[in-house]
């Protein structure tokens, strides 16, 4: 095909997935208690994750400021929650485009690639679900310097920081794949992975550091033991990944 053929079928392809996109969010829109149950779910002592470690029992309470808050938020994890529902056939559609000029052996990599990277960000959003956000509004949303002063959280902070830490764990949780295809490509080797191990965990210190901005230790390592775990792994997954070439070779 000519390269205007080929935005054309672009072009396509991008209308499908938003046509998919908003149908979905459309859904979720309309199912605004099921949808706010699971957002809203971590404020509460109730939640699997507070029953599990033994907290104290606690109930943080929104408030909205502003007139129009409300809808908005309503709006914006709607398209979200749609946007997460149809990624899979984002995928699917973007594939399709790319597929066709790729050799058989680099669609079977694409497809392992692609898949591993949509899994790990799939389990890094469910580890700041059920693990670092929680934990997080437990910390942040009963923390107070004087029992004089009460908090008062709005529900555009609360929302903010869900998605927002939700996004930076699922790309973090891509490091394993970005760690294969450096391998793969020569750039990366798990000698040069192991021998910087040390400087590796200080840069994790920070990194869980920044994505829960709390003082409790307990925190830091339940963040942080997750991405060190993801780092040997990723070591691991290197020094297979760099034999693949040379199998090919032979």
């Amino acid at each position: 095909m000519t390269f205007w053929e080929h935005l054309d079928v672009l072009r396509s392809s991008l209308l499908r997935m938003a046509v998919v996109v908003l149908l979905l969010a459309i859904v979720a829109f309309v199912m605004k208690e099921a949808l706010f149950s699971v957002v809203l779910a971590p404020r509460s002592g109730d939640f699997i994750t507070y029953r599990l470690i033994g907290t104290g029992a606690f109930c943080l309470h929104l408030m909205n400021t502003g007139l129009t808050e409300q809808f908005m938020i309503h709006m914006r994890t709607a398209l979200y929650a749609g946007l997460l529902m149809a990624s899979p056939y984002i995928l699917y559609e973007l594939f399709r485009f790319i597929t066709p000029g790729l050799y058989e052996h680099e669609r079977r990599y694409a497809v392992r690639l692609v898949g591993a990277a949509y899994v790990m960000f799939l389990i890094g959003t469910l580890v700041n679900y059920f693990v670092v956000f929680p934990l997080t509004v437990r910390f942040l949303g009963t923390y107070q310097v004087s029992p004089d002063v009460a908090n008062m959280l709005t529900l555009q902070s609360y929302i903010d920081t869900l998605l927002g830490m939700s996004l930076v764990m699922g790309v973090v949780f891509e490091l394993p794949v970005v760690c294969a295809l450096m391998g793969r490509m020569g750039l990366l080797t798990d000698r040069l992975m192991s021998q910087y191990r040390r400087h590796a965990v200080v840069a994790i210190l920070i990194v869980a550091a920044i994505i829960t901005p709390t003082m409790d230790v307990f925190t830091l390592f339940v963040v942080s033991l997750p991405i060190y775990l993801l780092y040997e792994i990723s070591i691991i997954i290197v020094k297979t990944t760099k034999q693949i070439p040379n199998a090919q070779t032979n």
